[in-house]
């Protein structure tokens, strides 16, 4: 099993952007970040632990500003915390063994897969695109783009 968490090291490679999404909860620029538009088919993980946490399949375009998602590829890698900042009541979303800010969970997600809408910072991801999986040591996750 792979060793994901979130170490020294790997917090120092982060960007001022990732490291303020990540580790306070900060959010990316709607529209101007690095997925909202992208389309490339492969697995997105976590950028401090890479730990995985959603694909391309589940990508959607919402046209709320950030990368969507109706799933997580692993559902225990993404925790769900109750979230009352800036007077909303949300449901924040984090990695397991990251503890990396993600994003939001909404219900307003397309009905027909399942009706979640997973909005997720850029800034906490890092894409791994599908021709890489096994060099980067995600082979067990080809699968699902075979049809």
């Amino acid at each position: 099993m792979p060793d994901y968490r979130k170490t020294p090291e790997a917090l120092a490679q982060l960007t001022p952007t990732q490291y303020r999404v990540t580790q306070e909860s900060a959010t990316d620029r709607p529209f101007d970040n690095e997925f909202n538009d992208h389309r490339e088919p492969g697995l997105y993980v976590d950028v401090v632990s890479g730990e995985p946490l959603f694909t391309s399949l589940d990508k959607f375009q919402s046209h709320c500003g950030w990368p969507s998602f109706s799933k997580p590829v692993e559902a225990t890698n993404v925790v769900e915390k109750h979230d009352a900042t800036h007077g909303m009541k949300r449901t924040e979303v984090r990695s397991q063994h990251g503890d990396s800010h993600l994003g939001h969970v909404f219900d307003d997600g397309p009905r027909d897969r399942g009706g979640l809408r997973y909005c997720i910072n850029s800034a906490s991801l890092r894409f791994v695109p599908l021709a890489d999986l096994e060099k980067e040591g995600y082979a067990e996750y080809r699968h699902l783009f075979e049809k």
